[in-house]
């Protein structure tokens, strides 16, 4: 087993221990798989760095819910901000055991903490794989009960995060409603 087998193993090991089994399996696990299928499908060249983050982007996820922070978008913005260092560094412990170095750590960790986001091609890359899982698998059962301008600001902040290669492809692969498919236009 190469050690990128042994690291992205690691990582859904992590991640099978998720209580939210609603899909039939650990929920954090299913995610990361879905992001690597959906890497493998829009990057297939991708680097083993991109590989690792977009697998491990959600590690743990579960071990920090939103409603152990404050309501409102300052509460939000902060568990964002803690969620997306504390998946670096556990990403980085996994990948530091499977004898990665301290530059593959630290770019992994940028990916993941989506540090240069639209200057970057991989961390772009990262964000457009997401967005892709969120339209892909998650985004109708988000959207069941949400009034429908609360859904075209989601889906506007969703493209906007997009790099333009992306929003076009999204427009040809996702049947998008009129009001969501304009965002993409942008």
């Amino acid at each position: 087993m190469t050690r990128l087998a042994r690291t992205l193993a690691a990582i859904d090991a992590a991640n099978g221990a998720d209580p939210d089994r609603s899909e039939g399996t650990p929920a954090a696990r299913l995610y990361g798989e879905r992001m690597t299928a959906e890497l493998e499908r829009l990057f297939p060249d991708a680097s083993e760095d991109l590989r690792i983050a977009a697998r491990g982007q959600h590690i743990e996820r579960w071990t920090s819910p939103r409603s152990a922070y404050p309501e409102g978008r300052e509460g939000y913005l902060a568990w964002r901000r803690d969620l997306a260092a504390f998946h670096a560094g556990r990403v980085g412990e996994i990948m530091s055991a499977e004898g990665y170095g301290n530059d593959a750590v630290e770019r992994v960790g940028q990916m993941i903490r989506k540090e240069g986001i639209k200057r970057d091609p991989e961390v772009q890359a990262l964000e457009d794989v997401i967005c892709f899982t969120f339209l892909r698998w998650y985004f109708q059962p988000f959207a069941e009960g949400r009034d429908a301008g609360g859904l075209e600001r989601i889906v506007a902040k969703t493209a906007r995060k997009m790099s333009a290669e992306a929003r076009a492809r999204a427009l040809k692969e996702f049947d998008l409603p009129a009001p969501f498919a304009a965002a993409f236009r942008i």
